[in-house]
């Protein structure tokens, strides 16, 4: 999939330390698959510090290290070994139970394949993850209410996935990660099934939601001009983090798109190619 790169590439500076206590803090993280004889090293000494109000882009090739880092930020899976400080809480042994409370709380996820329930309105699948969070029933659809409306989906609430494009679809994936109001949303490949218009839409709502609500947010990703929506790029590379560097002169994505062809030009432009000419005169019927 091919997606709009600025033709000035990006400069960048080594990151530095944060006086505040990191949202995320990740000790010597190792992660091992054992698949019969044959030991997978997942990660390999991951030690990583994200900060409230961050926007970082996790990169590297498949089979990087990239996913397996998710699962566990996501708190979907454990290490190895290491320790993995979540809001200051050390989340590294805890149980399934206390796991799964804390994504219901803490966590907002965003898949690639959106993961919608396809014969549940789009106002009744944002609402899920406050069921599992016992939000009591008064105030569960106001707030999947809420969450629609920040993603621009107001009048869209009672559509059915099947009614929706991939972007409004991805779109009601966002909300329904934040409708627990999230300390941190986790957004794995968010863009892999979206034109590259539709693609900078999402990373619109994305920045805005970082910038204006101060939402701490992590991407995976292996596309170099989606990660420049970012604030920071970590590179991985055979289980190990290869590059860590703060973005600067990143793309903007409420300036890019107006540079971009809307997805209905492109439409429109492809069938004008293809039809025959109009008839000349008359109303074009024939006897």
């Amino acid at each position: 999939m091919a997606h709009h790169t600025a033709t000035a590439q990006p400069t960048f500076e080594s990151s530095g330390p944060s006086g505040q206590r990191p949202v995320i803090r990740l000790e010597n993280i190792f992660k091992t698959y054992d698949l019969g004889e044959i030991q997978v090293h997942a990660l390999r000494g991951i030690s990583l510090e994200i900060y409230a109000g961050e926007f970082v882009a996790i990169m590297g090739a498949s089979g990087s290290g990239k996913s397996t880092l998710m699962n566990i930020l996501g708190c979907l899976d454990k290490p190895t070994r290491g320790r993995y400080f979540l809001d200051g809480k050390d989340v590294s042994e805890l149980s399934k139970r206390d796991l799964a409370k804390i994504r219901n709380h803490k966590i907002g996820f965003v898949f690639q394949q959106f993961n919608l329930l396809s014969r549940t309105s789009a106002l009744e699948n944002v609402e899920l993850p406050t069921i599992y969070a016992g939000v009591p029933v008064e105030e569960r659809e106001q707030r999947a209410r809420e969450a629609l409306v920040r993603v621009g989906l107001a009048d869209r609430s009672g559509h059915f996935p099947s009614q929706l494009s991939g972007g409004q679809q991805q779109r009601v994936a966002i909300a329904r990660g934040l409708v627990n109001n999230p300390s941190l949303l986790l957004a794995d490949e968010p863009t892999g099934n979206l034109d590259s218009r539709t693609s900078v839409e999402i990373m619109d709502i994305l920045q805005k939601l970082n910038e204006r609500q101060g939402l701490t947010i992590v991407i995976v990703t292996h596309e170099h001009d989606i990660a420049q929506y970012a604030k920071r790029a970590v590179e991985f590379r055979d289980g190990r983090i290869r590059g860590d560097i703060q973005i600067q002169n990143r793309l903007i994505a409420s300036e890019v798109l107006p540079t971009l062809p809307s997805a209905d030009d492109d439409l429109l432009e492809e069938i004008a190619g293809r039809q025959p000419p109009a008839p000349s005169g008359g109303n074009g019927s024939s006897r």
